[in-house]
């Protein structure tokens, strides 16, 4: 296969936001010819789905300023510095939503923006879940719900969850539960 690497020559951060940061390099190309690459850093995130008992799926009803709308979503965060992505699925789960979980299963991960962003998403299912007092921070307003996984999938084809990481990640659960029977 060929090589497609670009070297990086120079960068310069145009932003810095804290969470997240632009960043301009200068790349040299496979041709040998050179060119600029903005982007932004991302620290990555977990996103979790949980399953209670009964095969139901703990959802979020969040609004989101950028898109001026609220969405349905699955619990997820990001991950803090030095922290690995199953500890920070399980952190989310207990202060979004009040659940912990006994089973936790690496579904895989995702790159939801690869032509301006180095985010990564890890994406976890969590069952044995027990209810508890939910620890959002000052600024988190959302409701917590459950729906069936059918129903989910519903909404997914009606155009209800429209959440790329909430319907990759309900789609590597549904391959996942088939392929072990759960």
């Amino acid at each position: 296969m060929m090589d497609l690497t670009e070297h990086e020559l120079s960068s310069d951060t145009l932003y810095d936001g804290g969470l997240f940061k632009v960043k301009r390099d200068v790349v040299r190309l496979p041709n040998d010819n050179t060119s600029h690459r903005i982007y932004v850093t991302h620290p990555g995130a977990v996103v979790i789905v949980p399953i209670l008992a009964n095969g139901h799926i703990v959802l979020e009803r969040q609004y989101r300023y950028a898109l001026r709308e609220a969405f349905i979503e699955l619990p997820a965060g990001k991950i803090d510095a030095n922290e690995a992505p199953l500890h920070t699925g399980q952190r989310e789960l207990l202060e979004e939503t009040g659940y912990t979980g006994t089973d936790w299963v690496k579904l895989g991960l995702q790159h939801p923006c690869i032509g301006y962003s180095n985010e990564v998403i890890h994406t976890y299912l969590a069952r044995g879940l027990t209810a508890g007092a939910h620890q959002r921070d000052p600024d988190e307003t959302l409701e917590v719900f459950e729906l069936s996984f059918s129903a989910c999938m519903d909404m997914i084809k009606n155009g209800e969850i429209t959440d790329g990481k909430t319907i990759i990640a309900l789609f590597l659960a549904e391959k996942y539960l088939l392929d072990h029977g759960n």
